[in-house]
């Protein structure tokens, strides 16, 4: 279903973009909705990435250290 919707555009930036999407060969609409596709992925990508990385923050890395000494010697006075 495809919806229509409003803007208010300066004028100089519409006869700009009516040359952009002319040399791309699409309409102002065909850019637009392109764009905001793109938006929509980037985000939904991010949203995953941040996800995964709070899930391996939970979950802690493993990383072989063994300390060789107690807390109680490090901490002695």
């Amino acid at each position: 279903m495809v919806q229509n919707v409003t803007l208010c555009v300066d004028k100089e930036v519409l006869q700009k973009v009516k040359v952009l999407a002319a040399q791309r060969g699409t309409s102002i609409s065909g850019l637009l909705t392109r764009y905001l596709q793109q938006i929509l992925q980037e985000e939904e990508a991010y949203q995953i990435s941040a996800r995964k990385a709070l899930a391996l923050l939970d979950q802690g890395l493993a990383l072989g250290g063994i300390i060789p000494t107690s807390r109680e010697e490090w901490h002695e006075r």
